[in-house]
């Protein structure tokens, strides 16, 4: 396990635990390595809880017990100390960007890559569905996903996106992207496409969300839990990631037709240049 994958782990899983198994993740996150100095009744007493919920947490953050909860806790390494000026901001935008991109390979499923590119690549049409932060994720993904020849809908406002939904073809996927997964309109772009019959591919930073139930497959990268505003900036490094992977994926999968797509975007920002 990379450094920083468990702390991954338990970020993207907290959003859907109960209070008393909340309460036992953070002991997870509060102890770091220092966990494999505890037995099941060390957590359980600073969790305030019973051990057995302890047990059903560490599944519940998907591991077979406390036991290998440890194991993975035992092979992280040390946090390093932090830089002595906590102030400066480049110093602090740098760690959870390193922090939030360390964590893909734990939070990241293959299999749902997978299969969520090869859905895009089939599409007949993609919609995206983000706002505020998100959208700037979203424009980029659309752009990229266009230089490879799918046709792509970008609808400028909630509403525009609501219609959009409703009226998908078939075969299509919803590109759904929101940091927390809650965000309301994107959440109802999404429902709106599944109703319509498409597939949803949900990028996101928290496994456990109203946007994870409403999807097909849940891409998650990014959660995690600095201070106000740190984590959107950290999380949009991470699915901007997801975004450039589905590409090269995407870009394997339609072979002849999407490089002919690229040669053509290649010369159009050619031809804007200097």
């Amino acid at each position: 396990m990379e450094r920083n994958s468990l702390r991954a782990t338990v970020r993207a899983r907290l959003s859907g635990l109960h209070d008393a198994e909340a309460r036992v993740a953070q002991v997870v996150l509060d102890q770091g390595a220092g966990l494999v100095h505890l037995s099941v009744s060390d957590v359980a007493r600073l969790a305030g809880t019973s051990a057995s919920t302890v047990v059903r947490a560490c599944r519940r953050l998907g591991f077979g017990g406390y036991q290998e909860l440890k194991i993975a806790s035992a092979r992280e390494a040390p946090r390093a100390p932090e830089p002595e000026d906590d102030r400066d901001p480049l110093a602090a935008t740098v760690r959870a960007a390193q922090e939030a991109l360390g964590g893909l390979a734990a939070t990241l499923s293959r299999d749902d890559l997978s299969a969520a590119a090869e859905a895009l690549s089939g599409a007949a049409r993609v919609l995206f569905a983000a706002t505020g932060l998100s959208g700037a994720v979203a424009a980029d993904a659309a752009y990229r996903l266009r230089a490879l020849g799918l046709p792509v809908d970008l609808p400028p406002d909630p509403l525009t996106a609501h219609l959009a939904a409703e009226l998908l073809p078939e075969p299509s996927v919803c590109l759904a992207i929101s940091h927390s997964g809650a965000t309301r309109s994107t959440v109802d772009t999404a429902r709106r496409a599944r109703a319509a019959g498409a597939r949803v591919v949900a990028i996101t930073s928290y496994a456990s969300s109203p946007l994870a139930e409403e999807s097909t497959w849940v891409l998650v990268g990014g959660g995690q839990d600095l201070v106000l505003g740190m984590e959107a900036v950290a999380s949009r490094l991470a699915h901007l990631t997801i975004v450039d992977t589905l590409s090269m994926i995407v870009l394997a999968l339609r072979g002849g037709a999407a490089e002919r797509a690229v040669s053509a975007s290649a010369a159009v920002t050619a031809s804007h240049s200097y």
